[in-house]
């Protein structure tokens, strides 16, 4: 495998990008060609966990189920699956996995807890990613940058969002605001002023995504179902308007930028709470309010924290395929254009893997690839830990 140095003379570098997000579908993983003229995706797919393993990992979310031994075990059991799903995605779309240069891997976040906690008279906030990058190089015979988050809460910052970065680069325009919209299980937003510089860029987590969706609809259905295909199932319900206000008063929608947020706010503590405390509502009725509260939530903190608003809302993740809500979206955010990422040639679910291959050809070419007007970081900084191929 190539060095460093001799990466940093390559005008063209192949990288692939591994990532898996808060609704732990499975593992995404895309190779991109990355060059002075922007970026190709060659490749993508998502890899499902194994059913044991994906609820094995929703035992180390919470802390009164997880054991120092078991996020020791699944951290390179993961490190594992990350690295079947790279070799299997070269397969597939026949990308012989000799020629990649480079793998960015966010790995698996288990705990994200960036207001930090008291401990012996000082204030720690933390963050902890799975899916030992050591296993992926031993296996695939590349280099490997991973565990982005620590770097940035070091520096000051609350670890995320960490794509603002790549949505600059792949994004930005010189004419037209442009806001892209990830709606994963938390939903985030990145804002692109129209000819601005990665300085101008805000970013933050506007809360729940598709979180609270999956877990109402697992509750509706017995289990049967884990996500609210095409929105078919909130569309047969009416939205609480008095259940809605109320969801909204929830604080985090109050909280100014730069803010993030998680399962430990929005997971399934939180939904269970509300399949129990409003056991008379019909319950499609409940999943179209819960639905709607991601909607609303997303347009609230258009309206409250952005500058001015965008021209376009160019959506992303899971819940960009969900009828329902990308249609309460756009009525939310009216006039603005929505649109998807799979207009500009990436796949709505691709695009987080493809940001962790730019992100890791930052690192290696020692670039700050943090973005702290979207993170709080006192300065910029690279984000990634290296491991040699």
């Amino acid at each position: 495998m190539p060095s460093i140095v001799q990466l940093n003379r390559k005008s063209r570098l192949r990288v692939a990008g591994l990532m898996s997000g808060t609704s732990v579908d499975g593992v995404d993983a895309a190779v991109v060609d990355i060059d002075a003229k922007g970026v190709t995706v060659l490749a993508f797919d998502t890899f499902a966990y194994p059913k044991a393993v994906r609820a094995e990992i929703f035992r180390l979310f919470d802390p009164e189920t997880s054991r120092v031994d078991a996020i020791c075990r699944l951290n390179f059991v993961i490190g594992e699956i990350f690295a079947e799903a790279l070799v299997k995605l070269c397969r597939k779309c026949d990308v012989s996995i000799e020629s990649i240069d480079l793998v960015g891997s966010h790995g698996q976040t288990i705990y994200h807890d960036p207001a930090g906690q008291p401990f012996r008279g000082r204030r720690v906030r933390s963050t902890l990613q799975i899916g030992e990058p050591s296993v992926i190089a031993e296996r695939t015979g590349t280099t490997v940058v991973a565990d982005f988050r620590p770097r940035d809460i070091a520096a000051g910052g609350q670890g995320a969002p960490l794509v603002p970065y790549a949505d600059y680069a792949l994004f930005a325009d010189r004419k037209i605001t442009r806001c892209v919209q990830n709606i994963g299980g938390i939903a985030n937003l990145t804002f692109l002023p129209a000819g601005g510089s990665p300085e101008d860029v805000i970013a933050f987590d506007t809360g729940p995504g598709n979180m609270i969706i999956d877990r109402i609809v697992h509750l509706l259905t017995d289990g049967r179902t884990r996500f609210d295909a095409g929105g078919r199932l909130a569309a047969r319900g009416r939205v609480d308007r008095t259940l809605l206000a109320e969801l909204m008063g929830h604080p985090y929608f109050r909280r100014r930028p730069p803010k993030t947020t998680g399962r430990e706010a929005f997971g399934v503590q939180f939904a269970d709470e509300l399949w129990r405390r409003h056991s008379g509502l019909d319950r499609h009725d409940l999943l179209a309010t819960v639905t709607a509260l991601t909607a609303r939530s997303i347009a609230e903190a258009y309206r409250r924290f952005l500058p001015r608003q965008p021209d376009t809302v160019i959506l992303c993740g899971g819940g960009a395929r969900n009828g329902t809500l990308v249609g309460m979206v756009g009525d939310e955010l009216a006039p603005a254009r929505v649109v998807t990422t799979g207009d500009f040639g990436i796949d709505i679910d691709a695009k987080e893997a493809v940001s962790f291959a730019i992100l890791a050809r930052e690192a290696i070419r020692s670039r700050p690839n943090n973005v702290p007007s979207a993170t709080g970081a006192r300065h910029s900084t690279v984000l990634g830990k290296i491991v040699p191929g």
